[in-house]
């Protein structure tokens, strides 16, 4: 009983000892370490810890050091009147006090920093867990609120599309009208092309023949060779006489003009007016022009 007494004294003596320097998450009485990340827990192992010492050695209010000379004191005549014996127990239990006392003292702030940094560790890997679960919830959140105003956007798209119909309306009634002014200049424009040609062909092949006949007439005329050369020779030297080539080719258009007024022969002139006229069809046909042209060349709406 008196061996378990003094062991209880000096364990208890040990450890108020330490405490001092143990970190402030170490309860009373236990020999582990551990850490938290909690500063509410490491107030309240503190203010256990300070509860549980108010009481001093005994209870008497003094300093639990005191039990470390009272206990030498009351050991010598405990082993003295051998009441208590030293043996193997006694030698093992030291060393095992010694052992522990000295891992509190020289190790317990390694390993204190060792889980303390664990703990800081899985904190840290904590929070960045959260950080993506926040940030995933942040964009579903963005996704819900786009889909929120989906109904809107959708809203919006119908009645531009009814506005844009309804502008496309307007404007498909009023097409026509400028296709068919500028199919109308086409043909036009066609027409006037045409007749140029025509007329160009028809200078080409008059003065053609007015030059052959005036060459041919003057050829064979010794007279006319003679005047021809003397109002040459005469506008040489600076006289005015008349011209017989200039007077040759104005009568033979004279005489051409006369020919075609007397004449009732209009194939050529109809000729020319078909060959117009299916130009222009095809012309209509192959663009699909809203009408084409008939035998007598009056337009005709197409069906």
């Amino acid at each position: 009983m008196f061996r378990a007494a003094t062991s209880s004294i000096v364990k208890r003596a040990v450890l108020r000892s330490g405490s001092r320097g143990a970190p402030s998450c170490t309860v009373p009485g236990q020999m582990s370490f551990h850490a938290s990340a909690k500063r509410e827990e490491e107030a309240k192992a503190d203010a256990v810890a300070v509860e549980s010492g108010k009481g001093g050695l005994f209870g008497t209010g003094l300093s639990e050091w005191f039990a470390l000379p009272i206990g030498v004191a009351a050991a010598v005549p405990l082993i003295k009147l051998e009441w208590y014996v030293v043996n193997e127990e006694t030698q093992l239990l030291a060393v095992f006090l010694a052992f522990c006392v000295t891992f509190y003292t020289q190790g317990g702030d390694a390993v204190y920093k060792a889980l303390d940094q664990k703990a800081v560790n899985l904190l840290k890997e904590h929070h960045e867990v959260e950080d993506k679960v926040i940030q995933a919830l942040e964009h579903k959140l963005e996704a819900l609120k786009a889909n929120h105003n989906m109904v809107n956007d959708f809203e919006a798209i119908n009645t531009i599309r009814r506005e844009t119909y309804e502008k496309l309306n307007k404007a498909g009634a009023i097409k026509p009208h400028h296709d068919f002014k500028a199919q109308v200049e086409r043909m036009l424009n066609m027409i006037v092309v045409e007749e140029a040609n025509v007329t160009e062909k028809t200078k080409m092949a008059l003065m053609s023949e007015a030059t052959a006949s005036v060459t041919q007439k003057f050829s064979s005329d010794k007279a006319l060779k003679k005047a021809a050369l003397d109002a040459a020779i005469s506008k040489l030297k600076g006289g005015k006489a008349d011209d017989p080539v200039q007077a040759a080719f104005i009568q033979f258009f004279k005489d051409k003009a006369a020919a075609a007024a007397a004449s009732k022969d209009d194939s050529e002139e109809k000729a020319q007016r078909e060959a117009l006229i299916a130009k222009m069809n095809s012309v209509a046909k192959n663009e699909k022009f809203f009408f084409e042209f008939d035998a007598q060349g009056q337009p005709k709406l197409v069906v």
